[in-house]
């Protein structure tokens, strides 16, 4: 929930309050429907530090350990947003909006490998590792792995992360109708919570009418 102040003189233009709103139902949905994930508590397309949304995802109790299916759940809502982003504009409309979700899973994936022992490689740790890290390379990684070793890394990672990002765009392929509703009550409204989400999701809550007399009037 620590996510920044509101950054209510922060103004977007249409366009990107509409792409900013897809993103957010996209993280929300994914969140939702995978499981073992935290409960969404509110989505926001008012700007906090340095994001355009976010969405607010509120643990039910403190946790200390996770399993690899919690983690596979919060890289698949990790990736919802971008994958909202590619569905509503396409491949070539997908933005840098993305660039911190994709940081995370990449991190996920990468302890999941490497330090969590979450992987077909095994219960094993691999290297000693210093200062940044991308995929199964450190920089500064010491000579306890071999280059083998390494690429068979990588290619884990980039299979936990294909096989999340390819979910997460099933699910939102599959709730097309309620990612749309819920990015219209977000352009209409900013903030919706966890009633009115749980709402959406049910069917209780459809479009807004007057979208939909916008949409049938430009058409």
């Amino acid at each position: 929930i620590m996510m920044g102040a509101e950054r209510r003189s922060m103004v977007m233009d249409e366009h990107e309050k509409k792409l900013t709103a897809y993103h957010e139902a996209g993280h929300a949905i994914v969140g939702l429907i995978v499981p073992e994930h935290d409960p969404v508590y509110k989505v926001t397309i008012i700007p906090r530090g340095r994001a355009l949304g976010v969405t607010m995802f509120l643990p039910e109790q403190d946790r200390y350990s996770h399993t690899r299916l919690r983690l596979e759940s919060q890289l698949s809502s990790l990736f919802g947003g971008r994958v909202a982003e590619e569905i509503i504009f396409g491949a070539e409309g997908v933005t840098t909006g993305a660039s911190n979700d994709i940081s995370r899973a990449t991190e996920i994936a990468r302890k999941m490998v490497t330090s969590w022992g979450l992987s077909s490689l095994g219960p094993r740790t691999f290297g000693q590792e210093e200062g940044e890290v991308f995929l199964g390379r450190s920089m500064q990684q010491t000579k306890e792995i071999s280059d083998k070793t390494a690429e068979q890394i990588d290619i884990e990672v980039q299979e936990i992360i294909e096989r999340n990002y390819e979910r997460a765009k099933q699910i939102v392929t599959d709730n097309l109708d309620k990612l749309h509703t819920m990015a219209e009550f977000l352009i209409k409204f900013e903030t919706i919570d966890a009633p009115q989400i749980q709402k959406i999701m049910s069917g209780e809550l459809k479009q807004i009418p007057e979208f939909n007399e916008k949409k049938a009037t430009e058409e």
